[in-house]
């Protein structure tokens, strides 16, 4: 699965993220189409991960 696959059970898997990680907001989490890279660059920086940790954790949920 890639980001772009997970678009539509984005929903599903923000309220996932929050709740493993409670600093995160709504903001943080935006999809906006094509800009995929910025949504994972923002978890980025809010979680401290690589981008490659970043999709792996996203993958799991």
């Amino acid at each position: 699965m890639n980001i772009l696959s997970i678009k539509g059970n984005w929903n599903e898997l923000v309220g996932k993220l929050k709740q493993k990680y409670a600093n995160l907001t709504d903001d943080d989490l935006l999809f906006i189409e094509g800009k995929e890279e910025e949504l994972l660059g923002r978890l980025q920086n809010k979680l401290g991960k690589t981008r490659e940790e970043i999709r792996d954790l996203i993958e799991k949920m």
